[in-house]
């Protein structure tokens, strides 16, 4: 049952402690409550970041390294490979550099010889042919020599024929044509 009798009374007064104004942090009543609630909230962040964020950053940190030191040694090792290969092909192509200079050495001496051997036989060539056309020109020179001498000495005898009238024996005329060839 209720008392109609009885009034209800709300009042709108703050109440004392919400009377003192300002930022409650800044309340100095209230700091050794603050520094208790800060040693607390650091030392259970200190034991979490120190039993399970360090190790797993410590890790992630250590994996990450040796994936980086692993890498550089597997480069390092691809890079010898790749020096390694380098150098047999710097050897493979100089030994086909040395190759293909004997191998032109070999074909130049080969051609000088083929050209020192044409030379030489042609040289024997012309040296047989020019025997054989001085021997020719000896035998021509002899042939109009002979020619001459006896043309000369039919002229000899038609001229005096022809200016004395006398007929002169052939003897006489060839040797009246080797007097005047020596003379």
């Amino acid at each position: 049952m209720i008392d109609s009798g009885a009034t209800t009374a709300t009042t709108t007064q703050p109440a004392p402690e919400q009377a003192s104004g300002g930022f409650p942090p800044f309340k100095t009543d209230t700091f050794p409550s603050q520094l208790f609630w800060l040693a607390i909230t650091f030392a259970l962040l200190f034991i979490v970041m120190w039993r399970l964020a360090g190790p797993r950053i410590n890790g992630a940190i250590t994996n990450r390294r040796n994936k980086i030191n692993g890498d550089l040694a597997e480069a390092q090792k691809y890079r010898g490979d790749a020096e390694g290969a380098s150098a047999a092909y710097q050897a493979a192509l100089a030994g086909a550099r040395a190759r293909a200079n004997a191998m032109a050495e070999e074909n130049r001496k080969r051609v000088h010889a083929e050209i020192e051997k044409a030379k030489a036989g042609a040289e024997a060539k012309a040296h047989d042919e020019t025997v054989k056309a001085e021997a020719r020109i000896a035998a021509t020179r002899e042939q109009a020599k002979s020619s001459v001498v006896v043309a000369a000495q039919e002229a000899a005898i038609t001229i005096v024929q022809r200016l004395t009238g006398e007929t002169v024996d052939a003897s006489e005329a060839a040797a009246a044509v080797q007097s005047v060839s020596r003379g």
